[in-house]
C-alpha cells in the first residue's frame, strides 16, 4: 500500500528540505508551499509532515495564521501529523500549547533524552539519542492532554497527542544540510566552527540512527490505514 502524505513546506524555498523529506518518508508526497499561500483543498491524505522554517509560529502572518488553522481542522478530523523544528512548534500551537522565543540558538548535534519507552515514533531509537538541531524558539507549554516524549536541557524536544507528534529537533538532514544551515548563521565564528567540528562521521551516525523515526510514522500511519479500510 503506498501511503499519500501532504508535505506542509515552510521552509521559505530552501533546497535541501524537500529532497530531505523526500529520501526519508516512503510515501508519495503532495508537497505545498505554505509560505507562498499553498494549503492543500481538502483533507484527503494519510498522514501529514510540517516542515521546519526560519519563521516563528507567533509572527503575525497570514499565511502562518492559515497553516496553523489548517493543521488544527487535519487533527480535529484524525490525520496522523508529524511536525518536525517549526512544524512541531506548528502542531503545538494548533492543539493549544505555547511557543515562545529563546534567549539564544540551539545549534549542532545533540544529545536528547527520551521521558517515555513505549511511544511508538520514538521506541527504538537510542536513549540518549542523537540529532541535529537549530532553532530560536521552543515550546514552553505542551497542548493540553499531550504527553511529552523527550527533552534536553533547552526543554521540550518531542510530544505527542494522540495521532499528532512534534519533534524539535531535525532527524531528516544529512551532513550537508547542517554544514549549510551552521555557515548561514549569523554567530561568532568560533562558535560556528566549533558546530562545524562536531559535523562528523560519529555525531552522523548517530544521528542517522535517529531516522528510523520517519519509518515509524510510516508504519504507524500505514497500520492505521489498515485498520481503517477493514472497518
Amino acid at each position: 500500500m503506498t501511503l499519500r502524505l501532504a508535505l506542509l513546506d515552510a521552509s521559505h524555498g530552501s533546497e535541501h528540505t524537500r529532497p530531505n523529506f523526500r529520501r526519508e518518508l516512503d510515501a508519495a508526497l503532495a508537497e505545498f508551499a505554505v509560505t507562498a499561500g499553498e494549503l492543500p483543498a481538502d483533507f484527503d491524505f494519510d498522514g501529514v509532515v510540517v516542515t521546519g522554517s526560519s519563521s516563528s509560529v507567533y509572527w503575525d502572518e497570514p499565511w502562518i495564521d492559515a497553516l496553523v488553522e489548517w493543521v488544527a481542522t487535519a487533527a480535529d478530523r484524525g490525520l496522523p501529523i508529524l511536525g518536525v523544528c517549526y512544524g512541531h512548534q506548528v502542531v503545538a500551537t494548533a492543539l493549544g500549547g505555547r511557543v515562545e522565543a529563546m534567549a539564544d540558538v540551539e545549534l549542532g548535534y545533540r544529545e536528547i533524552h527520551r521521558v517515555v519507552d513505549d511511544d511508538p515514533l520514538l521506541a527504538g531509537l537510542d536513549d540518549p539519542f542523537v540529532a541535529f538541531e537549530t532553532h530560536s524558539d521552543r515550546v514552553v507549554e505542551l497542548p493540553p492532554g499531550a504527553t511529552l516524549l523527550a527533552e534536553n536541557d533547552r526543554g521540550v524536544q518531542a510530544f505527542r497527542r494522540g495521532d499528532c507528534w512534534g519533534v524539535q529537533f531535525h532527524p531528516e538532514y544529512d551532513r550537508e544540510s547542517a554544514e549549510r544551515v551552521t555557515r548561514g548563521k549569523d554567530l561568532p565564528d568560533e562558535r560556528v566552527q566549533s558546530v562545524l567540528d562536531g559535523i562528523d562521521d560519529d555525531n552522523y551516525a548517530a544521528a542517522c540512527r535517529t531516522k528510523r523515526l520517519f519509518d515509524d510514522f510510516i508504519e504507524y500511519v500505514r497500520a492505521r490505514r489498515e485498520v481503517e479500510a477493514d472497518a
